[in-house]
């Protein structure tokens, strides 16, 4: 039972950062493709006010994983060495980046910086994710496997997905945070971001039976709940293509495309953990054998479930703070350097 509960902790703190983070690293990826200057400080700044409570879930689920088990932390970081550095490395040059554009418009190396460095994040954590479908070499309890763990195509090719469904996001969250032709700009960009990541993602479930960590719907009830599972992702997939090809500016409309994207992306990740439960890391590593002692789990719980509402909180707040829509002006027009597009144009 607590094995279960700790479980269910993790995968919650795994789709909170997904949803979240995803949103503005998506938008980071996003301001290597505008031209416009006040356009990509419009971008940059949607992400100031929040990115930091975002990227907290990353912290949660990091100790979430380590203490509560132990055995899957210490086998998936080797096996990824490579692809979680760069992830680390990123987030930082990322959260610095987006201070220093933020606080010193319109700093365009900064702002440059904050791009590549999302654009890297993005793909690093689909890498990372590929490399779980590798088959890990243990010893006893010990990895055994190359320092510089798994690398193959189809990691490769779950970077991409992830960040194309990243970079959807980013482009559903400005379509609702932004009016004007920065708003026509993300939905007609943010369509194609969406049907790429959707023909990506059917390519990872297509290539995925012929890795070391095929799906498993050996039972009905698993391949039932797949399948629904599936078909919510692609509701909601559908239902965020209409949102971003809805030119009609409403409120409806404009957080379509991004309730759709949450929907979609919160079933994939559900889908995927019914085909694969109890194995962690292929060929036998399973939530039993990796779990923590019992006393230590009861005793994570209860910090991590009193930090999880807090963290929550914050988030909410910051959402609420700074809730509304801003305006951008026309092509070429940089916003005042001594106020941010934000604080100049946001509009209940």
């Amino acid at each position: 039972m607590t094995t279960t509960l700790w479980s269910a902790t993790v995968l919650v703190c795994l789709l909170m950062y997904v949803v979240l983070d995803g949103y503005d690293l998506g938008i980071g990826v996003a301001t290597l493709f505008e031209r416009d200057p006040a356009h990509r400080r419009h971008l940059l700044e949607s992400v100031a006010v929040g990115w930091d409570g975002n990227e907290t879930w990353l912290i949660l689920l990091g100790v979430a994983l380590w203490a509560g088990f132990p055995l899957a932390f210490g086998t998936i970081l080797p096996h990824a060495y490579l692809p979680m550095i760069v992830l680390l490395f990123s987030l930082i040059v990322r959260g610095v980046s987006v201070e220093m554009a933020s606080q010193a418009p319109p700093a365009p190396r900064w702002t440059t910086a904050f791009g590549v460095a999302s654009l890297l994040a993005s793909f690093a954590q689909g890498f990372a994710l590929g490399t779980l479908t590798s088959a890990v070499r243990l010893r006893g309890d010990v990895y055994t496997g190359s320092a510089f763990g798994a690398f193959s195509w189809f990691c490769v090719l779950s970077g991409l997905t992830v960040t194309a469904a990243y970079t959807a996001l980013g482009y559903a969250y400005t379509k609702h945070k932004s009016a004007g032709p920065l708003r026509d700009s993300a939905a007609r960009r943010g369509a194609v971001a969406t049907a790429v990541a959707g023909v990506l993602l059917v390519a990872v479930l297509v290539a995925v039976g012929s890795t070391a960590a095929p799906l498993n719907l050996g039972t009905p009830g698993r391949a039932v709940a797949f399948t629904v599972l599936l078909l919510f992702a692609a509701g909601g997939g559908g239902a965020a293509l209409v949102g971003f090809a809805w030119r009609r500016t409403s409120r409806a409309a404009d957080a379509l495309p991004l309730g759709g994207l949450v929907v979609a992306t919160v079933s994939v990740f559900l889908a995927l953990g019914v085909a694969r439960y109890p194995v962690l890391l292929p060929p036998d590593l399973t939530l039993g054998s990796a779990a923590g002692p019992h006393s230590t789990m009861v005793f994570l719980l209860v910090g991590i479930g009193l930090n999880m509402p807090l963290v929550l909180a914050y988030n909410v707040f910051a959402h609420r703070a700074f809730a509304g829509k801003f305006t951008t002006r026309a092509a070429g027009h940089e916003p005042p350097p001594t106020q941010g597009p934000l604080a100049a144009g946001a509009r209940p």
